[in-house]
């Protein structure tokens, strides 16, 4: 049975340690941790805790209606920890009804175009180049958005192959593209970039994802973040180019921007010593 079909209850531990060369003076830090209550999921708790304990913690929604914790450390410390813990309650069993598809004029109406501007326009990281944008609308022809959107994806699943360490976190969807391989990051900005050149509205996703749907109640398993994507034909659809599926009871959405950079987990800046990589734990354990 996969229980990805099923309402599904996740307790989900990331943590992020962090041991500076030097020692750091003082650091100014954002987190993107905490799970959206919206499109078939219920954050039900959520906790961000910092170490050293000294740090001052805040928060915010940010333009894109992410939950953001802020903290500094204005001594001197060697090492960070930031660990969020939350459970959330996810059922995609239920669909909203189908909203009436939009044709392609309803789609570059002033209407719609201002709405959506930002999911429309191109960024550095979903730029995909003259090949892409000729294959994309080859793979389109003749379709309504609706029906254009999953050929596209279709399309991108016979030219793309999943590797780790080939791209990094600056990679773009161009450079992505001309190797044929890349992670889930990138996947996502190919496809971001692609619906946008068709004039369909995309944004990048960003959040976990379960790796087996067989896990019984109570194992805890190593966790992935994710990323995958959403794009408007009427509404919003969900869609996985790594698993070459929507979003299901399994996936727990963290936030949604243009691409990585309005998503990124951490981000800060730090002086008075050096930084090192960080390490990164993702524990999920389905509880009900």
């Amino acid at each position: 049975m996969d229980r990805g079909s099923l309402m599904t209850r996740l307790k989900i531990v990331h943590t992020t340690s962090y041991l500076y060369n030097g020692g750091v003076a003082r650091s100014y830090n954002e987190a993107r941790l905490t799970p959206l209550s919206r499109d078939g999921q219920m954050v039900l708790e959520n906790s961000v805790k910092v170490a050293p304990s000294s740090a001052a913690v805040g928060s915010y929604s940010d333009y894109w209606g992410t939950r953001v914790t802020t903290f500094d450390l204005q001594h001197w410390h060697e090492k960070m920890n930031v660990t969020a813990t939350t459970t959330v309650e996810v059922d995609r069993s239920r669909p909203a009804p189908k909203a009436d598809a939009v044709d392609w004029e309803t789609l570059r109406s002033g209407e719609v175009t201002d709405a959506c501007a930002e999911w429309l326009a191109p960024t550095r990281l979903t730029e995909i180049g003259d090949e892409v944008r000729a294959a994309v609308s080859h793979a389109a022809e003749g379709l309504w958005p609706a029906d254009a959107a999953p050929a596209v994806m279709a399309w991108m699943r016979g030219e793309m192959k999943y590797v780790k360490g080939v791209t990094g976190v600056t990679t773009n969807a161009e450079q992505a593209w001309r190797q044929r391989t890349g992670v889930c990051q990138d996947l996502a900005h190919l496809g971001v970039g692609a619906l946008r050149s068709l004039g369909i509205p995309a944004r990048y996703v960003s959040g976990y994802i379960h790796p087996n749907p067989e896990a019984p109640v109570g194992e805890t398993v190593a966790g992935q973040s994710h990323a995958w994507l959403e794009w408007w034909d009427g509404q919003w659809n969900s869609w996985d180019p790594t698993n070459h599926k929507p979003a299901g009871n399994l996936h727990v959405t963290v936030a949604a921007g243009r691409d990585y950079r309005d998503v990124s987990p951490l981000r800060g800046i730090l002086s008075g010593g050096g930084g090192a990589a960080p390490q990164v734990t993702v524990a999920i354990t389905r509880v009900a």
